[in-house]
């Protein structure tokens, strides 16, 4: 079974201009997909919702800001490399022997998102 819980948050964001300078901070609200495929347990759950929100808060939510991603981490901060990220930090805490995350998609607009699924990384 697949279950899918949605996180919206709010992010600070640099806006970089083309000579690659931060000019000013605004904010910027994303809406997050996660889809987590599992078994079912005894109480009729693949994955408890209040777990998965500590680990995403505490893992992604509390570390996305576009300051941290360019100054720590270093790379550009689009959609698609945000959800690669997002992957990379959530898939070896939600390794269990009954579930496993199974995609990410990351809107950054109402019309826009990326989306990450495990197929990408088991190809």
């Amino acid at each position: 079974m697949k279950v899918t819980k949605v996180f919206t948050f709010d992010s600070a964001h640099n806006l970089t201009n083309y000579n690659g300078k931060c000019e000013n901070l605004h904010g910027h609200t994303y809406k997050l997909e996660i889809t987590v495929e599992g078994s079912i347990d005894d109480e009729g759950m693949v994955i408890d919702f209040a777990y998965l929100k500590a680990i995403v808060d505490s893992e992604v939510v509390k570390k996305l800001d576009h300051a941290y991603l360019n100054e720590v981490l270093g790379f550009n901060t689009t959609c698609e490399n945000i959800a690669v990220w997002m992957w990379r930090k959530l898939d070896p805490l939600l390794k269990n022997e009954r579930f496993h995350l199974f995609s990410i998609r990351l809107w950054e607009t109402p019309t826009s998102f990326a989306e990450v699924t495990i197929q990408d990384f088991t190809k």
